[in-house]
């Protein structure tokens, strides 16, 4: 099976805040594979730094079927094909759903015919149908938004897809939906790194690979036994197990460290 996402030794930081630091990861294509961490772990980094945000002092490698990601331009990465999914999908007023996936289709380079078929089609998979015609993400619940992104990809067909928290915000019943919706976007010609804060949404769906992200890197991979100690003893138990040490937090100056001097006799 050929590698779709292969990274290696990537880091990432903000002026002096390192957030990335050494992360490996390969992701073969046809294969789902979900990224779980505590906040502030880097796990939404990694996908910015994916998806070429600015701000970022990044180093490394970072491969989409084995063309090198970090010397393109944001939008040469969605067109070699490599698509994220938010948080919090925006709402666009006045801009269809239907109209918005025509115009990303003809970026992608399909015939307008091709995409007008897929998003029928897709539509109907996904139960976005009577949506089509609707500003984008207007009124929707967020168990919809999360389908409609979902969907979104399946129209694109991206080789690789980033679900950047696809669960967050969630009830039980949506976060179910979602589950099913990233299993019925599985295709040979994809891979999904799905990320995670939480279990919750693994007892819906079957990743393939569990990766668990502690301070800026990849420290363990397994499959469900993962989650499963996860659910049982936290991050904390992860980090006890493998020996790794806290980060030195950042300790903050006192009042008198402003002062070279004492400002008074004693």
């Amino acid at each position: 099976m050929s590698v779709a996402l292969d990274v290696k030794g990537l880091e990432a930081s903000v002026e002096t805040k390192q957030i990335l630091d050494g992360l490996d990861l390969e992701i073969p294509f046809g294969e789902v594979h979900a990224i779980m961490g505590p906040n502030g772990s880097g796990k939404s980094t990694f996908c910015h730094v994916l998806t070429g945000m600015e701000g970022y002092q990044v180093s490394g490698r970072a491969r989409l079927e084995g063309q090198d990601l970090l010397s393109l331009e944001v939008d040469e990465r969605a067109r070699l094909g490599l698509l994220q999914s938010f948080q919090y999908p925006t709402e666009v007023p006045g801009v269809h759903l239907r109209e918005f996936l025509i115009e990303a289709a003809d970026e992608r380079g399909m015939e307008e015919a091709d995409a007008l078929d897929r998003i029928e089609t897709e539509a109907k998979r996904f139960d976005m149908t009577r949506f089509l015609d609707r500003s984008l993400n207007n009124d929707l619940s967020g168990g919809e938004k999360k389908r409609s992104e979902i969907f979104q990809m399946a129209v694109l067909r991206p080789k690789v897809a980033l679900l950047d928290e696809i669960d967050s915000g969630l009830d039980i019943d949506a976060v179910k939906q979602v589950a099913e919706a990233v299993e019925e976007m599985r295709s040979p010609h994809l891979a999904v790194v799905l990320i995670t804060h939480y279990n919750r949404i693994l007892k819906y769906l079957s990743p393939d690979r569990i990766h668990v992200m502690i301070d800026g890197k990849i420290v363990d991979s397994g499959g469900t036994e993962l989650a499963e100690e996860l659910e049982a003893g936290g991050y904390e138990g992860v980090r006890s197990r493998l020996g790794l040490k806290k980060p030195e937090a950042e300790v903050k100056p006192k009042p008198s460290d402003f002062f070279t001097e004492t400002p008074f006799d004693l």
